[in-house]
């Protein structure tokens, strides 16, 4: 007994109509556990509650140029220069990546 493709097709149809496509591939695990440590100041996936920078949504390349310039020392900082000099440059890549790749939130936009 054959089986009707059409049902599956409808199936893959309403899920891009729900979920639609993205260019952007889902974070990796080294990604998430390097994220999870920013967490504690910048809040989960970027979205900061506090005083310290929402990281969701910048840009990759500013990213990039503000934690190159923590571990450089072009930027002081009283922790950031610290946690900066501990990644690599992969690192730092991976999470301009996972962190340019968020949405930032209205309630996330600066006052």
């Amino acid at each position: 007994m054959l089986i009707s493709s059409k049902p599956i097709h409808g199936i893959a149809v309403l899920l891009v109509l729900c979920y639609g496509t993205s260019t952007q591939a889902a974070p990796d695990a080294q990604q998430r556990q390097l994220s999870a440590s920013c967490s504690a100041c910048h809040g989960t996936n970027g979205h900061s509650l506090g005083g310290t920078p929402v990281l969701a949504g910048l840009s990759r390349e500013h990213f990039i140029k503000q934690m190159q310039d923590f571990k450089s020392g072009a930027r002081p900082a009283t922790v950031m220069n610290k946690h900066a000099r501990a990644y690599s440059d992969d690192e730092i890549e991976k999470l301009a990546d996972f962190f340019s790749a968020q949405t930032r939130r209205h309630e996330d936009a600066p006052k």
